[in-house]
């Protein structure tokens, strides 16, 4: 069975809890992507922040600066690398998020793995399942 490891993307930019958010957006710029994984002092996620989290969390609310720790979401899903792609799609859609981080065996992010990911993988049912339940209306799963 394929695991995660073989669609992620590895070494994704990561930040701090205390990293500026202008840092954070600029990180999404250069890397072309919507989300950031939030680390701790040994590299392990504590959170998430997306582009959505900055409009909605600080532009929104009429809020200017601000570091990563007032727009990312928490608690942070993450999946082991050596994980199966179906137990990775399934967190996605049971969590209604559109991207995942991976870690290795210490727990450290060592990759991402997006709905593009997918998309690239060739995972046409996989893309699909994911896409239908991420957009569906309502709250996430808890």
């Amino acid at each position: 069975m394929q695991t995660v490891r073989s669609i992620m993307t590895p070494d994704p930019a990561c930040c701090h809890a205390s990293t500026p958010l202008q840092d954070v957006a600029r990180m999404m710029s250069d890397r072309d992507c919507g989300g950031i994984p939030v680390v701790d002092a040994d590299g392990k996620p504590v959170g998430f922040v997306t582009d959505r989290d900055i409009a909605l969390r600080i532009v929104a609310e009429g809020k200017t600066g601000g570091i990563a720790a007032d727009a990312m979401s928490t608690p942070c899903k993450a999946i082991n690398a050596s994980m199966t792609l179906y137990d990775c799609t399934n967190l996605m859609e049971l969590e209604k998020i559109r991207r995942v981080p991976i870690v290795d065996d210490d727990g450290r992010v060592a990759g991402i793995v997006a709905v593009a990911d997918l998309a690239r993988s060739g995972r046409a049912n996989a893309l699909d399942a994911v896409v239908t339940h991420v957009s569906e209306p309502g709250p996430k799963a808890q």
